[in-house]
């Protein structure tokens, strides 16, 4: 029989072990998964079933290349396509990075040896992490999650301290610059070709480059040819009749200009401020001239290999030009201040100090129809824009627009120069050093080096990175269209005056100090940009 509560008003007495809250924390299992749980009941009933394999985070360096091309450069960057960017990602679908990592770079200790530039390209980078590389294909799983411009090589094991960056003793860039591109008297800048009309040897005037700087704004400089009366003629040997030679094949029947003398050979003289080119041979009739546009085009028909090849080409890269060259690039050996070869760093910031190892052009390669110089440059590390304008201004040296002594003249931590910029597109990173690491680790670790990977890294060469050089050169004319922009009118300070020196100076004047590259200048204009 049930009892009724005699006092229903009253509320009951409140259970005190019911409301007052557990405070044992429930432990959380760090060793124990549902596939532990399932393979627990199974060992009960008897069952025997396959654990599933636990792997371990590798620090691991690894070896890729790229073609920059379509990228924003290396380094990642919120809201721009890169190659680290797309990097990341195939590390976490192809099970590298877990997925709490994705996108997390610092927790997998994710480490770059080199930030290439925006089109820049690389065959010898190394990124180092903490990665998932078991099961095994690990490099075909990451490969597989790529695009066919981004190819890993390999990794390699290495040290849990190891940082790709802080223990890169070395860098070695690689510049592919036209031999067309170190003629002084091929493509020039318009005022040169104007103030050359009506002389006894006139420039060549490019059609082609004309029609394609109308295309890329601000390439071609401003368009005023009233600055006549400030450049002298420069001339050109007659036996010369094509200004590039390599940028297109002259099957391509490219409108091209051209208008020669009936003048001898002859060498530079410093008396009548003349630059003639080293004779070459006669090419017979396949070069006739006509006053129309639509005739100035060479015919290559009626001429054998060797005069189709001699036309296409009046300059080289013979012994005298190679030395020169190397001669010119050596100023930048040694530990300099670079401020006036990048951006955003002040003569005063002790990163503007570098110090480059090496740097010379020895060798020559051809890659459809083009021919390269191969600009081999090996530093410590490097600054924004800083090879690039190197290289820029070493050209401009080559085709006596600027005296050698300029480069020095760069140096100097109270002087401000404008220096030209070589386009992205012929440089790229060829191989990241790894010395004093080498050293100390050569008995319990594998050397970390380009060796293992040097025909695979050729063929991605030849493939994408000169290739790409060679078809842009083709289809676009980039160092072309940037070599008419060399010219005293966009870079005045190409003229390394000395300070009080008229900024009328005269062609003819400037050529004569060129060509005495022993006369230092005592002190440069200081003309900020």
């Amino acid at each position: 029989m049930e009892v009724e509560n005699p006092n229903p008003s009253a509320d009951p007495q409140p259970q005190e072990e019911e409301q007052q809250p557990n405070s044992k924390k429930l432990k959380m299992s760090t060793t124990t998964s549902d596939d532990d749980e399932n393979y627990d009941k199974a060992a009960a009933d008897g069952t025997i079933l396959p654990r599933k394999p636990r792997y371990k985070r590798r620090k691991i360096a690894i070896f890729f290349a790229y073609c920059g091309v379509g990228y924003q450069g290396m380094q990642k960057n919120p809201g721009a396509k890169t190659i680290e960017g797309d990097l990341e990602e195939a590390l976490y679908h192809s099970g590298a990075v877990p997925e709490q990592d994705r996108g997390l770079p610092k927790r997998f200790d994710f480490a770059r040896s080199a930030r290439t530039d925006k089109g820049v390209s690389a065959v010898g980078q190394v990124v180092s992490g903490r990665f998932y590389v078991d099961p095994p294909g690990f490099i075909e799983r990451l490969n597989s999650k790529l695009s066919p411009q981004i190819r890993i090589f390999g990794f390699k094991r290495v040290t849990g301290s190891f940082n790709a960056k802080k223990f890169c003793d070395r860098r070695r860039y690689v510049y592919l610059i036209p031999v067309f591109a170190l003629d002084p008297s091929c493509h020039r800048d318009r005022e040169s070709v104007l103030a050359s009309v009506g002389s006894e040897n006139e420039l060549v005037k490019c059609l082609e480059c004309s029609e394609r700087g109308r295309k890329v704004f601000g390439v071609m400089g401003k368009r005023n040819f009233n600055s006549k009366s400030d450049f002298e003629a420069v001339s050109v040997d007659s036996s010369i009749t094509l200004n590039t030679s390599s940028l297109l094949e002259l099957e391509n029947d490219e409108n091209i200009v051209v208008k020669t003398s009936e003048n001898g050979n002859g060498n530079y003289s410093a008396d009548d401020n003349k630059f003639n080119p080293e004779p070459v041979k006669d090419l017979g009739d396949g070069a006739a001239q006509s006053d129309k546009v639509e005739e100035d085009k060479v015919d290559c028909g009626n001429v054998d290999g060797n005069s189709k090849l001699e036309k296409r080409s009046g300059f080289s890269y013979g012994e005298q030009e190679r030395e020169r060259f190397n001669r010119i690039l050596k100023f930048y050996e040694g530990t300099h201040n670079f401020h006036n070869f990048t951006t955003r760093t002040k003569a005063e910031d002790p990163s503007a100090k570098r110090y480059i190892i090496s740097f010379n052009a020895n060798t020559t390669i051809k890659v459809d129809g083009i021919e390269l110089v191969k600009c081999e440059v090996i530093g410590q590390s490097f600054m924004l824009h800083q090879i690039r304008k190197m290289i820029g201004l070493a050209v401009a040296i080559m085709r006596n627009i600027a005296p050698e002594s300029l480069i020095e003249t760069a140096f100097e931590q109270n002087v401000n120069i404008n220096v030209p910029m070589a386009p992205e597109v012929g440089l790229y990173l060829d191989e990241c050093f790894f010395s004093s690491y080498n050293k100390k680790w050569k008995d319990s670790h594998e050397e970390l080096s380009m060796k293992a990977y040097a025909e695979e890294a050729e063929d991605f060469k030849m493939k994408y990175i000169y290739s790409h050089i060679a078809s842009t050169e083709h289809k676009d004319g980039v160092v072309a269209l940037w070599l008419h922009s060399l010219n005293y009118r966009n870079y005045s300070d190409l003229r390394g005056l000395n300070s009080g020196q008229s900024t009328e100076t005269k062609c003819d004047e400037f050529v004569d100090n060129c060509q005495n590259t022993d006369v230092k200048h005592n002190e440069a204009v200081d003309t900020a940009e």
